[in-house]
């Protein structure tokens, strides 16, 4: 599904990734643990495409494409979810309104139909349920007044409806009470087929109780410095991140 070789990366000129290799096949999820200025959220910009991150080295292939070659919105079409750590506000869109432009958007470049507003809103209205997004959160503009809660569940609202083959969660635990982690992150994890991949980032080994991964990565001073099973996490949660900040030095 995804295959990062010597990817490096700067941000306003100074190098942030330094040598990544990572691997995800299709079916499986991995974590990426580590450290804050380690590189965790810079890698998931880079593969969603953000502005203002440059690549200096390295390839991605993405289903056996160059992802780096394709533009942020090409990603998105091809199935690269990104679900951001802090979820922007859009200010005076509402969220039926979005979600439908970019529903539509995906399908189109899937070769299917276009749904109209009645089936739309049929399917957005079945998804939210299930999710515990009300209805007022989709006549209310995007992310505008919500709580860390009701954002993390949005954007699960936009996985669940986008349906995305290749799925970045960028610290997705992050601002989330027990009960809220507890329903974004059982949401998530019911994405999980052999078709879709996951890269699930994040300090904490806590979302990893519910979203268990096939594999674990350190990230370190721009490189992987460990991987290992779920039990690397747990040791992560009692040890902490010195020795590793030592490797990667």
């Amino acid at each position: 599904m995804l295959e990062i070789r010597n990817l490096h990366a700067s941000v306003d000129g100074r190098e942030i990734l330094k040598g990544i290799d990572l691997t995800v096949p299709a079916g499986e999820v991995h974590a990426v643990m580590g450290p804050n200025g380690s590189g965790k959220s810079t890698l998931s910009y880079v593969l969603a495409g953000r502005d203002g991150y440059q690549v200096t080295a390295g390839s991605v292939t993405y289903k056996g494409q160059d992802l780096l070659a394709m533009k942020t919105e090409e990603r998105a079409r091809q199935g690269v979810f990104l679900a951001f750590q802090y979820p922007v506000e859009i200010p005076g869109v509402t969220g039926v309104n979005f979600l439908k432009t970019a529903v539509n958007a995906v399908r189109r470049s899937r070769g299917e139909s276009e749904l109209d507003a009645m089936q739309f809103l049929k399917l957005a209205r079945k998804k939210a349920k299930e999710l515990g997004v009300s209805e007022e959160m989709l006549r209310r503009a995007v992310n505008t007044g919500f709580s860390g809660g009701e954002k993390k569940r949005y954007e699960a609202l936009q996985m669940a409806l986008l349906e995305p083959s290749f799925m970045i969660l960028d610290e997705t635990d992050s601002g989330l009470d027990i009960d809220a982690l507890k329903v974004v992150a059982e949401a998530v994890d019911a994405f999980r087929n052999p078709q879709r991949a996951m890269l699930v980032i994040t300090h904490y080994q806590r979302i990893l109780d519910y979203i268990v991964p096939d594999k674990v990565h350190v990230l370190a001073g721009g490189r992987i410095v460990q991987t290992g099973g779920k039990d690397l996490a747990l040791e992560l949660e009692r040890t902490g991140y010195a020795q590793f900040v030592g490797q990667a030095a």
